[in-house]
């Protein structure tokens, strides 16, 4: 304890007048000059291994005035009804209303395909096996699939991208009824 208190003798006016430099209040500086004290302490005899005791008393002080200035900042209360804001769910998340419908008004064939393939996540290379196909034929009709129900959304439901090619909104639609 030795080394504490003759590394705090020699550095502490210093790291007072460090400190209310950058606090701006003496008081909360004083209590931040304490901490840094009690820290030094902390570290019993292993205080008196620190090569640089002043450098190791400067970045504690440095640390907690950063932590305390944190803290400081002004904060904004939220508004009571915040809780009450509805969850904003993303447009292609929505869409779920119109594939069906969409997927059928497609052929059997692309049916099967975005079914197996995309919706319950059989993968291209599996569908190829089980439809007797090559992978890069089986590749070819699941994007032509894809692309004709693309198409069918935008039509059936009104879907409209952004710029960024991001499903922006649509128009739910009901299946039709006898297909």
């Amino acid at each position: 304890m030795r080394c504490v208190a003759t590394a705090w003798r020699a550095h502490e006016a210093e790291l007072r007048r460090f400190l209310r430099s950058r606090h701006g209040d003496a008081a909360g500086a004083d209590d931040l000059l304490q901490e840094v004290f009690v820290r030094a302490l902390g570290q019993g005899e292993g205080f008196c291994a620190v090569a640089n005791p002043r450098a190791w008393l400067f970045q504690v002080a440095r640390n907690l005035l950063v932590d305390r200035l944190r803290l400081a900042k002004s904060q904004v209360p939220l508004p009571d009804d915040l809780a009450d804001l509805p969850d904003l769910v993303p447009a292609v998340d929505g869409l779920s209303a119109c594939i069906p419908r969409a997927l059928a008004e497609l052929s059997a064939e692309d049916r099967e395909a975005i079914s197996l393939c995309d919706l319950e996540g059989l993968t291209q290379q599996a569908y190829a096996e089980r439809l007797g196909l090559t992978l890069p034929a089986a590749k070819s009709r699941v994007q032509r699939a894809r692309t004709r129900l693309r198409a069918r959304l935008v039509e059936a439901c009104q879907v409209r991208f952004d710029d960024a090619g991001q499903v922006c909104c649509f128009t739910p639609r009901p299946p039709v009824q006898g297909r």
